[in-house]
């Protein structure tokens, strides 16, 4: 007990009358007849009694109430000795501890005199070393302790008391007390600031004032004085006059420049409070101590730093005009070389948002969005979650209105952008917060739906599509843990636990942690083959038709079940989670699908809150229908509604192509039950198909078939009435009316080509290749640009690009080059390719023209390469001439064709050689160019090897997948790039070298396996053989070894380990390099390559031949002799003599 609240003084109802004193046992009577020394005895003795009591001993405290009188009496309050006042003292502080909460003394003036007594005594703590200290310290720690000062506040000199125990501590205090002392003085002093009054608190700040030449040991205690409780607030008078008291003497700024850490760290602490206390005007009324309360956001000491952040949300949220100081301190410390300095300062500006959006500066806020990239995972997170936090807030809930949300309306697609880091901790928290914050799962459905609407709506293009991803992501793993029950369910054989254990391998890389995540998902497995129960709640979870309340009942049933009280901390249990948090469909279900329907319709039929919401109806319709087409591929089975069939039915019939479009698509997607489950829809729908695939926009035509082909069992009959008028009324007078059946035939070409083999025939070598192909009936616009928009395209060019793909769409439908079609179909698309898109010559086709033939051409080829049976009939001049259209004079002809030679690489549906296509971008003038190549090789060189570490048993198509094996086919290529005239040229050959560096800077990133040195041999076997292309052309095969010591040359200069032996032998590609009879050796070029020669009389190159700028308006008209018929024209006519430079 202690006198934590000042307590009536009362006498003890059973204290003794006569007045007699008793002593301790063996203690004799204390008085001024004995001398000091025996004095000085006895009083030990009873302190001795005294200090060993305790507050329970009712019959002691009896016993010596009278002994306590006594020593409070003037005789020993006024004693001489100060050995003798000092026992006394702490006789005293024992009596208090004792007797509390009441104390034995009754008198106001007795008691003032106890405590002027004691307070006197404390005096004595200034000499640590004397050899009384430690009686002087209990007597401090008992005082401290018990409260026993709290009595005084119902004394009317109160604070005439405290006054002066104030100023006996400040000036006591020096740097040979230890932490203790400082403890029980701060406890002493705070345990009465708070209720102090004014003039006595005037009185201790003058006392501090006095006391300031002991700075350098006052501030920590001065700090914690002031403010070590949480609930103790000065008043700002006050607080603001102590202040002004130490700013007269320049201690805080004396302080702040100090060279002892812990020293500016107090300081800091203490102004940081004060700077950013509510209604405090400091910094405005010392603007010298603000600016270097400022510099210490850049203070060498990591806590001192981290001190000036944590506080910095206080002055955002209590003093908006200071933002602009902060901003500019705020933005050094976001880029701290600390980690915890970083978060602290997104923290700190979160903080400040949340209260209040207007207190933030988007200075400010860009700060939290470029530490959303940090490469701590721990900042990042911060970030990420603090800007989710913000737009929820002030976004989705707009409580600070529209202003509001706009200013933060970026947030949205800033935290989805995330989902493409390669770190699997942040695609799983967009996830998290996508359902929590973008769009909260548990919001009722309608309005979920509302809410996911309009977020799609204003998305950019990026972030579109990280949300696509995102839904194809979980779809994925949704359909991995599926394959996973059905594997348990199988009975148990060598080939099940393979199976097992690689689809385990798969979840365990869409999980956090793969190394530890592995163990967790085996375990996983386990449980499914024992826990029917789990396993049947899981099974739901992962069906088509689970609802999202199912879904949120599963989740729950399976965590309870695997879940444990006894283990609070379980990190099997926190894996299933993260795994049930990506599969489950909290979002998405039947119901939702009516619900985002019905929105869209809203919106077309104008009644809904488009324009409230920030988009145009058209935007709103548009955007819908798109998140529609997304979900259709994710979640067909919740759009087996005849309310959603009949939306999209109504969506069909509106002028509105890109709608039309998306609804077929939908259909295509959704629809392989609708014949037998909603045959009322089908017989609406056929009709409509039907005619769109006749007379509909040429996208839409091909939907349409596409539609037929997914929805309907008696498909041919279908295909048979819409081919044979298509075929029958085709006509190259019109040209415009040509586009649509063309397109549509060739989609049944490929769909259904045995069903009509011999018209297509017929169709393709008569009127596509004679009538179409071979013919420029309409003269092309004179125009010096290369480029124009698709709207300016001229009929009869688009005509002719849907024959082309006619004739590609049947090849792939037909599988097969029994007829040799497909080798009369490459020589077209190559011939196209050699007359820079003229195929007749007759010079009347306009530039634009040409640039669309040739991209069609290229793209065309791409796609055939992507079929086994065509890839195989490619002849290598094909193949190049096919890939020097990624360096095309049109930029958006080399745009156009490196997305597609992408998404044929990314699919592993094209072969390794078209990925060395990319090497030739190393030259293109157009910087986004050279990038976007650079990604493509990242990305397709990165998926390979990851496809390979999943799939260890296709050892056999290794030189096909290993990305290494495209140096073969990189040199092959360089070699015969038209642009490579002479071998003895040093620029060309610098062009060489920057080409192969392109590709083997990535490749080389990493020494997975030893690659370094296995591309330093098949480099050095490639210079063993000859070019297969031209084997007897000594200056070709010149080229190949002069390119190989190019290639030696990066290998050896950008690598240590290149000698080290090959893990495996290169097999080279036998259509590239055949053995020669005989090895010949030339002289090495290493040298030369890197010698800075100048050559003059350079042949054009490629990059004088492509466009440097990217807009379609262009009037360059770069000349390009390169692009004459004869582009890949026989060596034997350019041959030039040659001798080694060096």
């Amino acid at each position: 007990i202690s006198f934590s609240k000042p307590k009536p003084m009362a006498h003890s109802k059973n204290r003794a009358t006569d007045g007699k004193i008793t002593y301790p046992p063996g203690v004799k009577e204390i008085s001024d007849k004995i001398s000091k020394e025996e004095m000085v005895r006895r009083l030990k003795m009873v302190v001795k009694t005294f200090m060993d009591m305790d507050q329970d001993s009712e019959e002691e405290k009896e016993l010596y109430l009278n002994l306590a009188l006594h020593l409070a009496s003037d005789f020993f309050l006024k004693h001489p000795d100060k050995d003798v006042r000092l026992l006394v003292a702490c006789c005293l502080a024992d009596i208090f501890r004792i007797y509390a909460p009441e104390a034995p003394y009754t008198s106001p003036d007795k008691l003032k005199d106890i405590f002027m007594f004691i307070t006197r005594q404390l005096k004595g703590l200034e000499d640590t070393k004397s050899a009384q200290f430690n009686r002087y310290f209990y007597l401090l720690e008992n005082i401290a302790w018990v409260k026993s000062y709290n009595i005084c506040f119902e004394l009317e000199d109160s604070n005439e008391i405290f006054t002066q125990l104030y100023r006996t501590l400040f000036q006591v205090i020096n740097n040979g007390h230890n932490q203790k002392v400082h403890m029980h003085m701060v406890d002493l002093m705070s345990s009465i600031v708070c209720e102090v009054c004014d003039s006595c608190m005037h009185e201790c700040y003058r006392s501090v004032r006095n006391c300031l030449s002991h700075v350098p040991y006052l501030t920590s205690c001065l700090y914690s004085f002031v403010f070590m409780q949480s609930t103790m607030t000065l008043r700002l008078n006050q607080l603001n006059g102590f202040i002004q008291s130490l700013c007269c003497n320049e201690w805080p700024q004396a302080s702040l420049s100090s060279n002892d850490n812990d020293e500016r760290l107090q300081v800091v602490k203490l102004l940081a409070k004060m700077f950013g206390a509510k209604d405090s005007e400091l910094a405005s009324q010392n603007k010298p101590l603000w600016q270097c309360y400022l510099g210490r956001f850049n203070d060498i000491h990591v806590p001192v730093r981290l001190e000036c952040v944590k506080f910095a949300s206080h002055c955002l949220m209590n003093h908006p005009d200071l933002a602009k100081d902060l901003t500019e301190y705020l933005k050094v410390r976001s880029h701290d070389p600390e980690e915890a300095i970083r978060h602290d300062v997104i923290v700190s500006i979160v903080t400040a948002s949340k209260k209040d959006l207007s207190l933030v500066n988007d200075q400010l806020l860009n700060f939290v969005r470029e530490r959303t990239l940090d490469k701590r995972w721990r900042v990042r997170k911060e970030a990420m979650m603090g800007l989710a936090q913000i737009y929820k807030k002030y976004a989705l809930q707009a409580e600070a209105g529209k202003e509001a949300a706009k200013q933060i309306s970026w947030i949205k697609d800033k935290l989805l952008h995330i989902y493409y880091q390669n770190s699997i901790d942040d695609r799983l928290l967009v996830e998290r917060i996508f359902a929590q914050y973008l769009v909260p799962h548990n919001l009722e459905t309608t309005e979920r739906m509302k809410c996911l609407y309009y977020l799609y709506a204003t998305l950019d293009g990026n972030a579109v599509k990280a949300l696509n991803e995102m839904w194809k992501c979980q779809n994925m793993l949704r359909h991995h843990v599926k394959d996973l029950l059905d594997l348990i369910k199988q009975p148990k054989s060598d080939s099940y636990s393979k199976a097992v254990f690689s689809k385990v391998m798969v979840i365990t890389r869409n999980l956090p942690d793969p190394g530890k995540t592995q163990d967790f998902v085996k375990k996983l497995a386990q449980v499914l083959e024992e826990d029917e129960k789990i396993r049947k709640q899981l099974e739901t979870l992962v069906s088509p038709s689970c609802s999202c309340k199912q879904a949120e009942v599963c989740v729950k049933e399976i965590t309870k079940k695997l879940g444990s009280p006894k283990q609070p901390s379980n990190p099997f249990l926190e894996m299933v989670k993260f795994l049930l948090e990506r599969i489950a469909p909290v979002h998405i279900d039947t119901e939702s699908i009516s619900a985002l329907i019905k929105q869209v319709n809203k919106s077309i039929e104008g009644t809904a809150d488009d324009e409230d919401e920030g988009v145009s109806t058209e935007q709103a319709i548009r955007a819908g229908l798109e998140l529609l087409k997304v979900l259709s591929f994710t979640h067909p089975v919740s759009f087996h509604s005849a309310e959603t069939f009949e939306s999209l039915l109504g969506c069909l019939k509106m002028d509105d192509e890109k709608v039309a479009e998306a609804a077929l698509q939908i259909f295509k997607n959704t629809g392989s039950k609708l014949e037998e489950s909603f045959p009322h829809i089908k017989s609406v729908l056929l009709p409509v198909l039907q005619q769109k695939a006749k007379k509909g926009p040429p996208r839409q035509a091909k939907y349409a078939i596409h539609c037929i082909h997914a929805m309907f069992s008696n498909r041919d009959t279908h295909f048979a009435q819409i081919f044979e008028p298509l075929h029958k009324s085709l006509d190259t007078d019109n040209m415009e009316q040509l586009i649509t059946p063309l397109t549509t035939l060739g989609h049944l070409a490929m769909l259904a080509p045995e069903q009509f083999a011999a018209p297509l025939k017929s169709l393709v070598a008569n009127f596509i290749v004679k009538d179409l192909l071979m013919n420029d009936r309409i003269p092309g616009k004179k125009t010096t640009k290369l480029w124009v928009p698709d709207d300016e395209v001229s009929p009869e060019t688009l005509a002719k690009i849907q024959g082309l793909k006619l004739m590609v769409r049947w090849l792939l439908g037909v599988k097969n080059n029994q007829s040799k079609s497909g080798n009369s179909t490459l020589r077209m698309l190559t011939a196209i390719l050699s007359s820079d898109g003229d195929l007749t010559e007759q010079g009347k086709m306009g530039k634009p023209d040409m640039s669309r033939l040739r991209l069609a051409a290229g793209c065309a080829v791409l796609r055939l390469a992507q079929e086994p049976c065509y890839h195989e009939i490619i002849t290598l001049e094909q193949y190049q001439l096919c890939a020097l259209v990624i360096n095309d004079e049109c930029y958006q002809v080399r745009q156009a064709f490196a997305q597609k030679l992408q998404k044929g690489l990314c699919r592993l549906r094209l072969p390794l050689e078209y990925l060395a296509v990319f090497t030739l971008c190393a030259k293109d003038p157009v910087k986004e160019r050279r990038a976007h190549a650079r990604q493509c090789l990242v990305k397709n060189i990165n998926l390979r090897r990851e496809y390979l570490k999943q799939h260890a048993a296709v050892s056999e198509k290794l030189i096909s997948l290993l990305p290494e094996y495209v140096v073969p086919y990189a040199i092959h290529l360089l070699v015969h790039d038209p642009d490579y005239v002479k071998v003895q040229d040093i620029e060309q050959l610098k062009d060489i070298k920057e080409a192969l560096w392109f590709v083997l800077e990535i490749l080389m990133a990493k020494n997975e396996n030893n690659s370094h040195a296995f591309i330093r041999k098949m480099v050095e076997n490639i210079k063993q053989t000859k070019d297969g292309q031209c084997p007897d052309d000594p200056k070709i095969n010149e080229k190949l070894y002069t390119v190989c010591d190019v290639a030696m040359n990066i290998v050896i200069s950008k690598s240590t380990t290149y000698s080290l032996e090959s893990p495996k032998d290169p097999v080279l590609p036998a259509r590239y390099f055949t053995q020669p009879d005989k090895v010949l050796n030339y002289s090495n070029v290493l040298g030369a390559v890197n010698k800075p020669l100048s050559a003059t009389g350079k042949l054009q190159t490629k990059l004088s031949r492509m466009e440097t700028i990217s807009n379609a308006s262009s009037n360059s008209n770069p000349s390009s002799p390169g692009r004459s018929k004869g582009r890949l024209v026989s060596q034997k006519k350019t041959a030039h003599s040659y001798t080694l430079p060096f």
